[in-house]
């Protein structure tokens, strides 16, 4: 029986040494971010939002992956891309309109955990509402925005 607790509590010891040893991941097989590592930036032309483009580039051709962070209160206004999109609400509610007219209360709230895709030259316009939302976006550049006129 003590064999027993001696080997137990070595085991524990030894498990506690290599938990608390930094492991280095091996940079030509994973690339990572940590939170405080995310460059938020502010989107020109775009009020309330800030961006952070985590692969790819946006402006060129090709698939590029980014966060969009909806600050409270702020929409977007009836506009469309020339390519599909695909969002995965991360954080908070993203409150998502469709057609030319703006109209925040006619949005319908996505969720944390929500995927959504925009089609491709289809006119939406969204944004947050009480709280600060992320999404997830991913995409085939250019990722160019059209606004169009809204309706009355």
């Amino acid at each position: 029986m003590k064999r027993a607790s001696a080997f137990a509590a070595l085991s524990v010891f030894t498990l506690s040494i290599a938990l608390g040893h930094a492991v280095e991941l091996d940079q030509a097989a994973v690339s990572f971010k940590l939170p405080e590592q995310i460059d938020w930036k502010d989107p020109l032309g775009v009020s309330g939002a800030k961006t952070a483009v985590l692969f790819g580039d946006p402006s060129k051709p090709g698939l590029y992956v980014m966060l969009i962070k909806w600050l409270p209160g702020n929409f977007s206004r009836p506009h469309y891309h020339p390519n599909d999109r695909f969002f995965m609400v991360v954080k908070g509610t993203w409150w998502v309109g469709t057609g030319r007219k703006f109209d925040p209360s006619t949005t319908v709230p996505m969720r944390a955990g929500t995927f959504v895709t925009h089609y491709a030259k289809q006119v939406h316009w969204d944004g947050a509402k009480d709280e600060e939302a992320i999404i997830f976006l991913s995409g085939e550049g250019p990722a160019t925005t059209t606004r169009v006129e809204e309706e009355k």
